[in-house]
């Protein structure tokens, strides 16, 4: 479980194939304090670290990450949010995040507010029923509130602190996120869907 608060970035270094699976090679000031098996959210997947070395750590994801993902357009030199599994005894700075990436979303549009800024997305209608206004979501690994809600898409706004501290400040027009819905709604959602057949 993680809470969207991001603790670094990283800086992918190489991509191996094997078969239908990409291993990512990261580096990052986080490598030396990692260990083999523990979980790491990369842009909010949950992935599993499975080699450490020369101030990086190697990471694994299968097809079916791939395909519900961002990670199949990763390169070299592509900036990435990183995030350890939130401890027992830690506090919930953002909200509960799975690391279980739902959907891409798309980024339509950019705006500037003079000290701020605003990132406009859309995303698959299939999904409208999960977001409400001033409700909260994970776009690549963050925490974030959204408002301006539509049928297929919504508005957060970015403060400094987020935008120079994650890569957010790499993003453009056209761009594609990870998206991770509020786990509540999803469990509500489902729960109104059984009880009506």
């Amino acid at each position: 479980m993680f809470t969207g608060i991001i603790e670094q970035t990283g800086i992918l270094q190489a991509i191996e194939n094997t078969g239908s699976n990409l291993h990512f090679w990261v580096k990052s000031a986080l490598a030396d304090a990692l260990q083999i098996d523990q979980s790491l959210s990369h842009n909010g997947v949950c992935l599993t670290v499975d080699q450490l070395g020369q101030g990086m750590h190697r990471v694994t994801a299968v097809k079916e990450t791939l395909e519900k993902t961002n990670l199949g357009l990763w390169q070299p030199g592509t900036m990435i949010n990183l995030e350890r599994c939130m401890p027992l005894n830690g506090r919930l700075d953002g909200h509960m995040v799975q690391g279980h990436v739902d959907c891409t979303a798309t980024c339509t549009g950019i705006t500037d507010k003079n000290g701020s800024w605003e990132f406009d997305f859309r995303f698959d209608t299939s999904f409208a029923s999960l977001v409400i206004e001033k409700g909260s979501v994970s776009l690549n690994g963050i925490s974030l509130t959204i408002f301006n809600i539509k049928k297929d898409g919504f508005t957060v706004a970015i403060i400094p602190y987020t935008y120079e501290h994650t890569n957010f400040h790499t993003l453009q027009k056209g761009d594609k996120v990870n998206l991770e819905f509020d786990i509540l709604g999803k469990y509500m959602s489902r729960f109104v869907e059984v009880i009506k057949g």
